[in-house]
């Protein structure tokens, strides 16, 4: 089997600009946009916020550096998803990457699914404006009272009285939907009951965020931080009422598409997660080459050598897993690419955390402050270890697949 991992040599070039970018745009922006959070209200853009990034997101549209997720679409750029992961890895090294080039997720997740399944007037109405940036929207599944990674278990009601679905229950872990830019949920809802098989009980759902009956509880918090003002938001729907023709696809056709979103956006989470890896490396080689103690650099004390060959090593093993797995979603066959996906979702957050711990202690008290990104950055990835799908949910579905190989019955 011929695997290539490479890139075309007319996107070296794109590449390269957008690492010069990350490195001189918005890399010495990072603290500056941070600091405005703290600055009145949480949940709203400063004007100095939302100069930064609405300019370094123009910036990037007028070079031409923009929606590189679009993978083999004649509206991006035909990157494939091997090509893309270097993109993606590259935007990973800074929390504002992703967003000023128009690859955030939950919206790049949610923009293929209204460009598969969404009908003419979600892609004017939705689309179209996530496209350009203008707006951002969240997808909504993991629900507080059901154990969420078996799917089968959301219980969202979703009821249908005349022209008009009737939702009720509640929603967490929406990430995003704090934003006050966010106008649209895609939501999984039940809409079946045990009368239909387990997968096809559940449906897709699109709900302006506005909608009448929509409450925000709280954010939740990772680890004490509340992630303003994107957030993680618990969302109360009491009769939110939409049209039927919001429905994506009809009723029961929720894993369908949930399928087809969650591969290419747990796939892009790992890619970002080794660009967050080798930031965390690069910080620490360079701390082990200015400080000093006990008369020696922190590189010649204790393990140190080993450490960071060891990070070095493992971060090529996942990167190189990562474009495995890229490569065989590249081959369209979504079956086949599936236990690899979840390969590199276990392995790739673990990879990340390993190399941003030990730059934390490489920094010693200051790693673990607000005076350097890493502690930030070990929260989001540790969260990863949950998102789309916990590691132990992944790694079921890989010894299923391995099993496989030597039973005909279902393991």
């Amino acid at each position: 089997m011929n695997m290539s991992f490479g890139l075309r040599e007319e996107n070296r070039a794109l590449l390269q600009r957008v690492a010069d970018m990350v490195r001189d745009e918005i890399m010495p922006l990072e603290e500056e946009y941070q600091a405005e959070i703290d600055k009145g209200d949480r949940w709203a853009y400063t004007e100095r916020q939302a100069e930064i990034l609405e300019g370094l997101k123009a910036k990037a549209r007028a070079a031409g550096l923009w929606n590189f997720w679009l993978t083999d679409s004649d509206k991006g750029f035909g990157l494939s998803t091997v090509e893309y992961a270097y993109f993606a890895e590259e935007m990973g090294k800074t929390p504002l990457g992703a967003e000023v080039f128009n690859c955030s997720a939950p919206d790049t997740g949610n923009m293929e699914v209204f460009e598969r399944y969404g009908s003419e007037m979600m892609k004017e109405q939705w689309l179209k404006p996530l496209l350009n940036g203008e707006i951002r929207s969240a997808y909504l599944m993991t629900e507080p009272d059901v154990a969420s990674s078996d799917a089968t278990n959301v219980s969202m009601s979703c009821v249908r009285d005349g022209d008009e679905y009737v939702l009720n229950g509640e929603k967490w872990w929406s990430s995003g939907a704090g934003d006050p830019r966010c106008k649209v949920y895609i939501v999984m809802v039940k809409t079946a009951g045990d009368e239909q098989p387990k997968h096809k009980r559940q449906s897709m759902i699109v709900v302006p965020a506005d909608a009448p009956g929509i409450e925000i509880l709280r954010p939740m918090q990772v680890y004490g931080h509340d992630d303003a003002p994107h957030g993680h938001m618990h969302i109360r729907f009491s009769n939110v009422r939409v049209p039927t023709e919001n429905i994506l696809l009809g009723e029961g056709r929720g894993f369908e598409i949930a399928q087809g979103r969650l591969g290419p956006g747990r796939i892009h989470h790992c890619m970002r997660a080794i660009g967050q890896a080798e930031s965390a490396l690069e910080q620490m080689c360079k701390r082990s080459l200015q400080r000093e103690a006990f008369g020696k650099k922190l590189a010649q004390l204790g393990a140190n050598y080993d450490i960071i060959a060891e990070c070095r090593m493992e971060i090529e093993m996942a990167r190189l897993l990562c474009l495995k797995a890229a490569w065989y979603m590249d081959q369209g066959d979504a079956r086949a690419a599936a236990p690899w996906i979840s390969q590199i979702k276990v392995i790739a957050p673990r990879v990340a955390l390993k190399v941003i711990d030990e730059a934390v202690q490489m920094f010693g008290g200051q790693g673990v402050s607000q005076d350097t990104p890493l502690a930030t950055a070990w929260t989001h990835v540790r969260t990863l270890r949950l998102a789309d799908g916990p590691d132990a949910v992944h790694r079921r579905q890989v010894a299923r697949a391995e099993l496989t190989k030597y039973t005909q019955e279902k393991v």
